[in-house]
């Protein structure tokens, strides 16, 4: 017999989850519930640009039902129980609730389940884990909602065992301590994350250097990169960081400055980096490759000048 599962709180629905795919595959699933990123934004007044829906259906039987709504389905990671619904052009990821059988801080064998408590309990941070229907029924097992509130990160359970599920999580963090954390961060959280920088070596290059551009596209990602270089993690993912930072700094609080992650990336660097050997290491595109070698090109750096004048030239002579 399946447990009682009211909602904590309720909000106005989003018009959001009214219209279009979200609202199709909401309908074609009775009782799936919007998960993750797109409640946590609602709830912090961000704009909604991806919407994730979960299900407590095994995999197959909510593709069929997709189907039969007339959505098209594709089977993008189905042996994790995820299906991707698109109509009129607009993908929506659906996902079967799951816990997790094995895991090896990298990869994880899961099996289906029709508990959502579970579900969330196997979430990274607890403003993730919060789920919402589409009448803007609200579930947050873990204090999301306050932790958003207050500007805490801060792992679903225990700090260690999220991170040993995957340690990607480490990186995550600071990710989201930049763009939606407010003072002093989870002391708990750093101390385990210290303990489990030996972990990151089992990623690979491709999710690290994913999960760093990402943070590093954060309106200011300063501070944390700060956080980072102080618990080790920086040195491990990237010893060619520089260890002062200034050019960095410089660049973050120039307003001319674009929010991109590579020429922020190249401030970061300590100068006489071997570009080429960063590239491979974290396997960027040739485009990719090609852009950081010209922005860390001494001749071409203003490394004395990141404003004005100096900064225009340097960023209009990279390729694109």
């Amino acid at each position: 017999m399946t447990e009682p599962d009211p909602p904590h709180d309720r909000i106005d629905p989003p018009a959001s989850l009214s219209e279009g795919a979200p609202a199709a595959v909401l309908a074609a699933l009775p009782g799936a519930r919007v998960v993750g990123g797109a409640v946590r934004d609602l709830l912090a007044g961000r704009p909604v640009h991806d919407v994730d829906v979960a299900v407590a259906l095994p995999p197959e039987e909510a593709a069929g039902r997709l189907r039969e709504a007339g959505i098209k389905v594709f089977e993008t990671g189905l042996a994790h129980g995820t299906v991707t619904a698109v109509l009129e052009h607009q993908p929506v990821e659906v996902t079967s609730l799951r816990r997790d059988l094995v895991t090896d801080g990298r990869h994880a064998q899961v099996a289906w389940s029709t508990d959502w408590r579970e579900d969330a309990a196997r979430r990274d941070f607890t403003f993730n884990a919060m789920s919402m229907d589409a009448g803007g029924h609200l579930w947050d097992y873990f204090g999301g909602r306050a932790d958003l509130a207050a500007g805490r990160v801060r792992f679903v359970g225990d700090p260690a065992t999220r991170m040993a599920e995957d340690y990607l999580r480490l990186l995550r963090f600071f990710r989201f301590h930049a763009r939606y954390g407010t003072g002093a961060p989870d002391p708990v959280a750093l101390a385990a994350i210290r303990e489990a920088v030996p972990g990151l070596a089992r990623l690979s290059a491709e999710r690290v250097w994913m999960e760093l551009k990402r943070l590093l596209e954060a309106p200011d990602p300063g501070g944390a990169l700060t956080l980072m270089r102080e618990a080790g993690v920086l040195p491990a993912i990237l010893p060619e960081a520089g260890g002062e930072g200034t050019a960095l700094a410089r660049l973050l609080a120039n307003p001319q400055a674009p929010v991109e992650p590579l020429p922020r990336l190249a401030a970061l660097l300590a100068p006489g980096t071997d570009t080429e050997a960063l590239a491979r290491r974290l396997r960027f595109s040739s485009a990719e490759a090609e852009r950081l070698r010209h922005l860390a090109d001494p001749a071409l750096h203003p490394a004395a000048d990141l404003e004005g004048a100096a900064l225009r030239r340097w960023l209009a002579a990279m390729p694109p």
